[in-house]
């Protein structure tokens, strides 16, 4: 049996394999989402949201100050995603840098009845101080950026982990409240994003962690895996199941658990110019504090049937 086919025995993937991404072999595509430079003298757009200061993704040996370097779960390198050291409160929109986010630039080349992605990450706070620093990473989640020959539409999962220094542990759907374009985008009138596109960062929120962007799923209240340390990582899985051909999710699994997400559906909205047939798996993190956060990620994979 060959080395990747040795691999792939941590996953389950659907019948047909579209990307393997093993960080071992380089970035493999992976890259951050940068601002759309359409102005004059090849300024970007201006938007709701700075996106210019978002951390970018990055190869890493997980190598810390005390117990040396992890390595990745099955190799030498993983794909980091690391945030800078600012954040807004959760009901404010991010701050700048508060993100790091990471894509993949895909298209469709088949008809698809169901799409999955499936990863091995850890996470954890920069190793600066004392303290276990659990309740500084706010979120992190993955899903599709898809438009198909009628909708564009973002099915994802994200994992609420601390709200205001307050651990909260639970998993959301990436479903849009019945709210304005001009509510989605912080009150900007002409915002490039309409409701239910990019709710990562659009969209309000509220203290108790509730967001325009996502719905609440009963049960899935989860602690992860999450050491005595900074400075030592556990790998963890996570898989997210949609039917595509009804634009619906199916459901999703955080280390030996599956949630059922059947009946749920993503929101559906209008295609915009030049990308019918996209097909882009994205993942990210987000601050709860003014502290470097880091996502690291030992592979994923990506398939279809």
């Amino acid at each position: 049996m060959s080395l990747p086919a040795i691999a792939l025995q941590k996953y389950n993937p659907l019948t047909t394999i579209i990307t393997y991404d093993d960080f071992d072999r380089g970035a493999c595509g992976w890259l951050d989402l940068t601002p759309n430079f359409t102005e004059p003298g090849h300024m970007h757009r201006a938007t709701a949201l700075d996106k210019s200061h978002w951390g970018a993704p990055m190869l890493s040996t997980s190598t810390f100050g005390l117990v040396g370097t992890h390595g990745s779960m099955d190799g030498t390198y993983s794909l980091k995603l690391a945030t800078r050291p600012v954040a807004n409160p959760y009901e404010e929109k991010p701050a700048p840098g508060s993100f790091s986010h990471a894509l993949k630039r895909l298209s469709m080349h088949r008809t698809i009845q169901r799409l999955q992605m499936e990863m091995w990450y850890a996470y954890t706070p920069e190793q600066d101080r004392i303290g276990l620093g659990e309740k500084d990473i706010r979120a992190f989640g993955m899903f599709f950026d898809i438009q198909d020959h009628e909708y564009r539409w973002q099915p994802g999962i994200r994992y609420l982990n601390s709200v205001n220094g307050e651990l909260a542990q639970r998993w959301q759907i990436m479903q849009a409240a019945d709210v304005t374009d001009k509510q989605w985008a912080y009150g900007r009138e002409g915002e490039w994003n309409i409701r239910g596109i990019d709710g990562l960062w659009y969209g309000e929120r509220r203290k108790d962690g509730t967001a325009d962007a996502y719905s609440e799923v009963p049960g899935t209240h989860q602690q992860l895996v999450y050491n005595e340390t900074d400075d030592k990582i556990n790998w963890l899985y996570l898989r997210l199941l949609v039917d595509f051909a009804k634009r619906e999710y199916i459901e999703f699994q955080s280390m030996d658990r599956v949630y059922s997400l059947r009946a749920q559906k993503p929101t559906l909205t209008r295609p915009y110019a030049r990308i019918e047939g996209l097909l882009n798996p994205i993942i990210w993190l987000e601050n709860d504090t003014n502290r470097r956060c880091f996502l690291n990620i030992d592979s994923v994979v990506i398939s279809m049937d």
